[in-house]
């Protein structure tokens, strides 16, 4: 128990606020929006690069979904880590599964994408997760340490956030005492010295009604939220619920 209270406020929750390629949802501007910084938590939001500026200009904290690792080129519809960062972006996702299925990429793309992000001073949220193939015949834990061996010399500048890709948009989700179990092998394979202080976060069909699950375990440090981030009501009861435990 006093191992698990110091790790918790070793790192603070994150929550995260994918919008996809959605609109806005309604109120996100409000003085008392859920997707405003607070005090105990951080709060990220990642909308449609169409409307970075105006989520900044509203102070929120506010992360690309995606962004090439080139600097400059012929990438039609792209962007670069330096101009998410010129935009006012603090955090950026690499290697989504959505951008895994629908744009081929794949994890040496989000390795390179993640040390364009950190040379442009970007914070990379690095997404990893298994198939259900993969789960299914026991190697979850064997495709995960795949992924992040390739960011082995980047582990201590970077947040992890576990997606298992079957979980991603269906209304499935790993059992919060699973995804502790992957995040804590997770966590093993870090370093010693920076095993207390890198976030590792939980992704895939997170709501209010479980979201306090997940963050009562030692080892997941925040959500990477998608539909329910759309629903202003439903993104603060998750908001409350890491902040009755921060």
């Amino acid at each position: 128990m006093v191992q698990t209270m110091y790790t918790l406020c070793m790192r603070r929750p994150l929550i995260c606020a994918n919008w996809k390629m959605h609109l806005p949802p309604a109120g996100w501007d409000a003085k008392d929006s859920p997707y405003r910084p607070e005090a105990g938590i951080d709060v990220v939001v990642f909308p449609p690069h169409g409307y970075i500026k105006h989520c900044i200009d509203a102070k929120l904290t506010v992360g690309g979904q995606c962004a090439r690792p080139e600097t400059a080129g012929a990438f039609t519809g792209d962007m670069s880590m330096a101009m998410l960062k010129e935009l006012g972006c603090t955090y950026v996702l690499c290697g989504h599964s959505e951008r895994r299925k629908y744009h081929s990429e794949t994890d040496d793309f989000a390795a390179e994408q993640v040390i364009a992000a950190l040379e442009a001073g970007l914070h990379p949220i690095v997404c990893v997760g298994e198939q259900k193939k993969d789960r299914d015949i026991g190697k979850a834990e064997h495709i995960v340490e795949q992924q992040l061996s390739l960011l082995k010399n980047y582990h201590q500048s970077i947040t992890i956030a576990y997606e298992p890709i079957w979980a991603i948009g269906t209304g499935l989700n790993a059992l919060p005492d699973d995804a502790q179990e992957v995040h804590a092998f997770m966590r093993r394979l870090l370093l010693e010295d920076i095993r207390t202080s890198v976030r590792i976060i939980y992704g895939g069909s997170v709501t209010g009604m479980n979201a306090k699950d997940f963050l009562s375990h030692p080892d997941i440090d925040g959500l990477l939220v998608g539909s329910c981030s759309l629903e202003p009501k439903h993104f603060h009861e998750i908001i409350n619920a890491a902040n009755t435990l921060s």
